[in-house]
């Protein structure tokens, strides 16, 4: 095996063995769990460091081997694959230091921190997947890494949103499997090429490719959060914040926006999605997720519902960025991958750190916050800002370059669409900010328990200020090197202009 084939392996390796590892460890163990899950975080990021300048520079990184006659396990590292795993990555190491801190005194972290490795093995293996049935291997693995985080307070209400969270997400990955079975029964083992490895198919199987892209779409739309397959996603708000800030920004809701890249771009290739007529249909729904969510979202109290409802609608600008049919909009929908990942883990951990140490859940309870709490808010502030598309936010980066490519794919009412999800960004988030920042409180927090010398513990306030940096850098340093929207060009460039 060779050392780029190694690297593929020590990849995932590095939350595998750690999660495994963990769920040995006796409750007590706090210290070395916690060098454990720390250690494998940054041993993954140095790893896949000196991936990306591989990739940068034109390595190549696969693996395979067959499992059944014409079936291939097989890992591929591209450029649009790590993009998702950087963001995973990175963000998988805050998250970890975030949730050390916010468990500290709760029961059954092992297990905890063990789905919590897994959850991230799998999801790297999605970004890693080679062709469609690895990738379906590693989109279950997820659903069963992240059921038991969201019912990991174990109540009724857990209870009852981890068997919606499994019914919609099993639900949605037999539907993936049957558009998988139906395409293998066409074309053998289907593999992710550039340019799409279907776009040569005969006229005589177009009308079956339709069927079965609506199929492969339906099944990715639920862990993407798409109207009507969304309603999973505000009840798993039960589970704790770092797994809200896992199912948001980095696994769930991310891996099913990622396939759907991967059906258009690789699987099907945009010329040949766009000559069936199958982008605007993909637009459409698009937009209507982002109105739907939007609207939604403005009408909840509960803060983490009303973020949960701006997370439907927020995803969804990747799939719209991916059903205009020209490089611009591609840039715009695969950058907000990443821009939506951190301004959402940031907008999670403030509403974390607002419920465990003033006992804050609702919007209506968030009045002089930013005056106990000024950095946890100053870091809401700045992602509040991003989602709305404040320049110079990464949020403004997306919308400038999905409206751009909408004019170029000549859908005009795009503009429209982006135009009403602001103004409902604005009409959600800028109250929350008035009331923390210019109203006084009304009397006691509903239960307030201060953590140590900070206005809140080091390891719950550390994340957000670091992933609300990057919302920032990720707009003022959108031209440098290595930056998400560089990177987005690199992909488009690369891998999708012909």
């Amino acid at each position: 095996m060779s050392w780029n084939e190694t690297l593929l392996w020590l990849v995932l390796s590095s939350s595998l063995i750690t999660g495994l590892a963990i769920f040995f460890l006796p409750e007590e163990r706090h210290g070395l769990r916690s060098a454990l899950n720390l250690t494998g975080a940054l041993a993954k990021l140095v790893l896949i460091a000196i991936m990306l300048w591989g990739v940068f520079n034109g390595l190549q990184y696969e693996t395979r081997y067959a499992l059944l006659p014409g079936i291939d396990f097989a890992l591929r590292a591209d450029a649009l694959a790590m993009l998702f795993v950087a963001l995973s990555a990175v963000l998988w190491l805050f998250t970890t230091i975030y949730a050390i801190g916010y468990l500290e005194d709760s029961p059954h972290r092992s297990r905890f921190f063990g789905f919590f490795s897994l959850c991230v093995t799998s999801t790297m293996g999605i970004a890693f997947a080679g062709n469609l049935f690895t990738f379906f291997l590693f989109y279950e693995l997820l659903t069963l890494s992240t059921y038991p985080l969201v019912v990991h307070r174990g109540t009724d209400k857990a209870l009852r949103a981890g068997n919606i969270y499994l019914g919609y997400t099993l639900a949605g990955g037999a539907v993936l499997l049957i558009g998988i079975v139906w395409l293998y029964s066409l074309f053998g083992n289907v593999e992710f090429a550039h340019g799409g490895v279907l776009s040569g198919a005969a006229s005589d199987h177009h009308g079956e490719l339709i069927v079965i892209f609506a199929l492969l779409i339906a099944g990715l739309g639920v862990k993407a959060a798409l109207v009507p397959l969304h309603g999973w996603l505000p009840v798993a708000m039960v589970a704790p914040a770092p797994v809200s800030a896992l199912l948001h920004a980095v696994a769930v809701v991310k891996a099913g926006a990622f396939g759907i890249v991967r059906v258009v771009y690789d699987v099907y290739g945009i010329e040949f999605a766009q000559d069936l007529g199958l982008l605007l249909p993909l637009a459409v729904v698009a937009s209507i997720t982002i109105v739907y969510g939007s609207l939604r979202a403005l009408a909840q109290d509960d803060l983490k519902r009303r973020l949960a409802f701006s997370t439907v609608s927020q995803v969804s600008y990747i799939a719209l960025g991916v059903s205009l049919f020209g490089p611009i909009g591609t840039v715009g929908g695969l950058a907000h991958l990443v821009h939506q990942g951190i301004m959402k883990i940031t907008l999670f951990f403030c509403a974390g750190n607002l419920a465990e140490t003033l006992g804050i859940h609702k919007v209506s309870e968030m009045r002089g916050a930013g005056r106990r709490m000024p950095w946890t808010m100053a870091a809401f502030t700045v992602a509040a800002f991003g989602m709305i598309g404040v320049p110079p936010m990464a949020g403004f980066i997306s919308k400038w370059y999905l409206g751009l490519g909408a004019l170029e794919a000549e859908m005009n009412w795009v503009l429209g669409v982006l135009v009403v999800s602001s103004l409902l960004n604005a009409a959600y988030f800028l109250p929350i900010l008035y009331a923390a920042w210019f109203q006084p409180p009304r009397g006691a927090w509903p239960a307030e328990q201060p953590r140590g010398r900070f206005e809140t513990g080091w390891r719950l306030l550390l994340p957000p200020l670091v992933t609300a940096a990057f919302t920032l850098a990720a707009g003022l340093f959108a031209a440098t090197l290595f930056s998400p929207l560089e990177w987005a060009q690199l992909i488009m460039t690369r891998e999708y202009v012909r």
